[in-house]
């Protein structure tokens, strides 16, 4: 009895030792991924810590993955108070890999543990050698993952694939697809002819312009005829640098201003009375909240842009429930419900004034 007693006792030990012995092993397996620009890169095999390289990546990633985020690349603005839980506004700043304000903090990204290092947006031409170069002297795994405004779609479907959440990121990619599809048939329905002539205006002086070509110009160029075209098209969010004469020979039908430039104050100012666009009211100051729904940084929240800006420009053809598609989108993207009153708020300078007022 007493041998049968201890044999008990050391199948159960095995029993108690296996299990655990398997969860270590769970944690520390990887696998293999290969990313966007091709590089095979080994991760863990269940991801639960992210950080990630720029604010474009960051707007990305949140929406699929908040929780996950042990850092962020790029303060929140004070409007994000209203939109998001207080813990994810106030994780760490690591900085950012490419421009912007604060390089990469390798000491503090270091600091908050990450599994894997996430870079989405449009590849740079060092972009191999730049990662390679931080795994090495990080240990960190380093992964690309490629978003244009056309493919997002795929750009959440293989985020999802890293991350092995296959199903949540479906719903965001066909979120996508759907807003994109919807928007290629509207500017069939429009045709060419029928595009508006725009211009996107920023800078303390309203003279800076998104110009056509540029990574930031891809809502623009695809709903409008982007007036903009300059010799050599800026990739930084700055723009290319103009004046008012130009703006002039330009004479755009409607213009948009960038949040924080001169929408305010523009109607009243004197240098500006000779622009049509501005003496017959067709300029509009863009969303903003938590991000410039126009990009800066070019991210997802551009299907906003799209939304918005169709329903502008083409109301008869887009013919879209602003606030209910708003709404569809900060429910999926920024995990908040938004109220008609934070709606009203966002488009209060956005929108046609008869049509804000209803």
């Amino acid at each position: 009895m007493k041998k049968q007693f201890v044999l008990l006792l050391a199948l159960l030990a095995v029993l108690l030792i296996v299990p655990t012995a398997m969860a270590q092993d769970a944690v520390g397996e990887t696998v293999s991924f290969t990313d966007s620009v091709g590089r095979t890169v080994e991760v863990p095999a269940q991801i639960e810590r992210i950080a990630i390289s720029g604010p474009l990546a960051q707007v990305v990633v949140f929406a699929l993955a908040p929780e996950k985020l042990v850092g962020i690349a790029a303060a929140w603005s004070k409007e994000a108070e209203q939109f998001l839980p207080t813990e994810y506004y106030q994780l760490p700043l690591l900085g950012q890999l490419y421009g912007g304000k604060g390089e990469l903090n390798l000491e503090e990204l270091l600091a908050v543990d990450p599994q894997v290092v996430i870079d989405v947006g449009e590849p740079k031409k060092t972009i191999v050698e730049d990662l390679d170069a931080l795994q090495e002297q990080t240990g960190l795994p380093f992964v690309h993952i490629t978003a244009y405004l056309d493919g997002m779609g795929d750009t959440y479907r293989k985020l999802g694939e890293l991350l092995n959440l296959p199903e949540e990121s479906e719903v965001l990619a066909a979120y996508c697809e759907e807003i994109y599809a919807k928007t290629l048939s509207i500017v069939e329905a429009v045709g060419e002819e029928g595009k508006a002539n725009l211009l996107y205006l920023l800078g303390d002086t309203g003279l800076n312009v998104i110009a056509k070509g540029s990574f930031h110009a891809e809502v623009i160029d695809l709903l409008a005829n982007n007036l903009a075209v300059v010799d050599e098209p800026s990739s930084q969010g700055s723009g290319n640098e103009s004046d008012l004469e130009q703006i002039l020979l330009w004479n755009p039908d409607v213009i948009l201003f960038a949040p924080n430039s001169i929408y305010a104050t523009v109607g009243e100012d004197a240098s500006w009375q000779d622009v049509p666009a501005i003496t017959n009211g067709a300029y509009y100051e863009v969303p903003f909240g938590p991000y410039n729904w126009m990009g800066f940084p070019p991210s997802v929240q551009r299907y906003l842009g799209l939304i918005w800006m169709a329903q502008l420009l083409y109301p008869d053809v887009a013919q879209y429930d602003l606030y209910s598609e708003v709404a569809r989108y900060y429910s999926l993207f920024y995990h908040t419900e938004l109220t008609e009153a934070q709606f009203a708020g966002l488009v209060a300078n956005s929108i046609p004034v008869a049509e804000a007022a209803q």
